[in-house]
C-alpha cells in the first residue's frame, strides 16, 4: 500500500511576489509592475511531478540548490498549497524542515514537544508516555524549561528531530538541517532514522550528504529544475547525480584572479589527472598508477602550507585522504612563489569507477584552511578483462570501494 502519493504536482512563484498582510501592503501593490512584466519574472518551483512512495520505503531526495526539493517537502508537510496536482499522505506526518517550524518561540522546550503533539492529533496522555524518551534523546534536560527563542540552531534541531521521531508518524520527513548538528548527533540521528525505516513507517530524506543518503536511503529521487530526473535504486542514482555534478573533467584552471579559491596565503591554481607521462588523462587502467596534480601559489610568506587531497567513490564514501606532510614539505615555512605538487596513487588499489578529488591547503599549527574546492576534478578507473587484471574470470560487478592486489599463499594441506 502507498503511504505517498504525488500526481501532476506543480508550484508556481512570480519571483519578488509577496502576500500582502495589510491594507498598507495591498494599496501598495496596486502601484507596483503589471502582471505582464511579472511575466519575466515566474518561477516554476516544481512541474508536473509524480511519483508513489510505499509504505515502509526510506526516500532519499537529491538535487542541486533550487531543483525544488524543500518545496516538495513543504507541500507534503501541509505547509505551502500547490498550484496544481495533488499530494496525498496516508497517516500523520512527522516534519523536520527549517530550524524552528512548528515551534513557539516564547513557549518552553517542554511546552513546544505538547504543542508538535497536538498539531500531530496525538492525546496528552500519548505524548507523556514518549516525553521522557524525547528528552532523553535529544540531551536536553537542562533546558526544557526555557523558552525556545532563546535556543541556538544546535538546540532547536536537537529537539525537533527528537520530537520528530519519537512522536511515532506514519511518515518521517527529515529535510538538509541535520547540517547544523555535530558530528555524534549527526550519527545518532542517522541510526534513528534507520530504525524508523525498519518499524514499517516512511522515511523522506534531503540531504547534499551522499554518504548519509546511500547508507540511509534504498531508494532515491532525483529533482531537477523542479522535475523528476531519476527514481530508483540509489546505488545509481547518486552515481548518475555526482557523474553529473562534476563539470571539470579531468583537469580545471582558474584563471581569473577574482574567481581563484583561496585566501590571503594561498590561492588554488589548477588541479588535473596525470600520467607517468606528464599526460592528462580521465582514464586510469586500474593496473597502472595515476597521479593528481595541483598547483597553487603561496602569497603570504612565512607559513607550513600542506597541500591534500579527499577520493570520493560515484556512491559519495570517502575511499581515502592523502596530504603532503610526509613529502619533504611539512614542517617547512613556504615563500611566496608558485608550487606543484603531485601525489600518485599506485596501480591496483582503487576500485573501477568514477573517482572524485576535492583539492585543499591548509596550515596545521593552528589550524587554517586556506582553500578547499570539492569535486576540483574526476576520472575513472577502468579494470580490463583482458590480461592480467584483478577481476580474473569474473566479468560481473565487482563491489569495494578499493581493489587491491594482495599477496595469497595456498597449499596442500593434506
Amino acid at each position: 500500500m502507498n503511504a505517498i502519493r504525488v500526481k501532476d504536482l506543480s508550484k508556481h512563484y512570480y519571483l519578488g511576489e509577496t502576500q500582502p498582510y495589510s491594507v498598507r501592503e495591498l494599496l501598495a501593490g496596486l502601484f507596483r509592475r503589471s502582471s505582464v512584466e511579472k511575466g519575466n519574472r515566474d518561477l516554476w518551483a516544481l512541474r508536473d511531478l509524480s511519483f508513489d512512495v510505499a509504505e515502509g520505503e526510506t526516500v532519499g531526495i537529491v538535487g542541486h540548490n533550487g531543483a525544488g526539493k524543500s518545496t516538495l517537502l513543504k507541500i507534503m508537510s501541509r505547509i505551502t498549497k500547490p498550484t496544481s496536482g495533488t499530494a496525498e499522505i496516508r497517516g500523520r506526518v512527522g516534519s523536520l524542515l527549517e530550524v524552528g517550524t512548528g515551534f513557539h518561540n516564547e513557549l518552553s522546550g517542554r511546552e513546544n514537544i505538547y504543542l508538535n503533539g497536538a498539531i500531530l492529533g496525538m492525546k496528552r496522555v500519548e505524548i507523556a508516555k514518549r516525553f521522557d524518551r524525547i528528552v532523553e534523546f535529544s540531551e536536553m534536560e537542562k533546558f526544557l524549561d526555557t523558552p525556545v527563542k532563546h535556543y541556538s540552531t544546535g538546540m532547536y534541531m536537537r529537539l525537533a528531530f527528537s520530537i520528530a521521531a519519537h512522536l511515532e508518524p506514519e511518515v518521517l520527513i527529515v529535510d538538509e538541517v541535520l547540517a547544523v548538528g555535530d558530528i555524534g548527533f549527526q550519527k545518532k540521528c542517522l541510526r534513528k532514522m534507520r530504525e524508523v525505516g525498519q518499524s514499517g513507517r516512511t522515511v523522506f530524506f534531503v540531504s547534499h550528504d551522499m554518504q548519509a543518503v546511500a547508507r540511509l536511503c534504498t531508494r532515491v529521487i532525483w529533482l531537477k529544475d523542479g522535475m523528476l530526473k531519476r527514481d530508483g535504486d540509489a546505488k545509481h542514482v547518486i552515481s548518475e547525480y555526482l557523474h553529473e555534478r562534476s563539470e571539470t573533467g579531468a583537469e580545471k584552471n582558474w584563471n581569473d584572479s577574482e574567481t581563484k579559491p583561496g585566501n590571503d596565503v594561498a590561492k588554488l591554481l589548477s588541479v588535473r589527472v596525470r600520467d607517468r607521462a606528464g599526460a592528462t588523462v580521465s582514464t586510469a587502467d586500474i593496473r597502472q598508477p595515476v597521479g593528481v596534480e595541483i598547483a597553487y601559489e603561496i602569497e603570504t610568506a612565512g607559513k607550513v602550507v600542506v597541500p591534500g587531497f579527499q577520493f570520493y567513490n560515484e556512491q559519495g564514501f570517502c575511499i581515502f585522504v592523502s596530504h603532503d606532510w610526509y613529502g619533504g614539505w611539512g614542517a617547512k615555512d613556504r615563500d611566496a612563489g608558485i608550487y606543484k605538487s603531485t601525489v600518485w596513487i599506485p596501480g591496483n588499489f582503487l576500485s573501477e569507477g568514477a573517482v572524485f578529488v576535492t583539492a585543499s591547503a591548509a596550515t596545521y599549527e593552528p589550524f587554517e584552511t586556506h582553500f578547499i574546492e570539492r569535486d576540483a576534478v574526476t576520472f575513472n578507473v577502468i579494470d580490463s578483462v583482458d590480461g592480467e587484471n584483478m577481476r580474473g574470470d569474473l566479468t560481473g560487478p565487482m563491489p569495494g570501494a578499493v581493489r587491491p592486489k594482495l599477496e595469497w599463499q595456498t597449499v596442500q594441506d593434506r
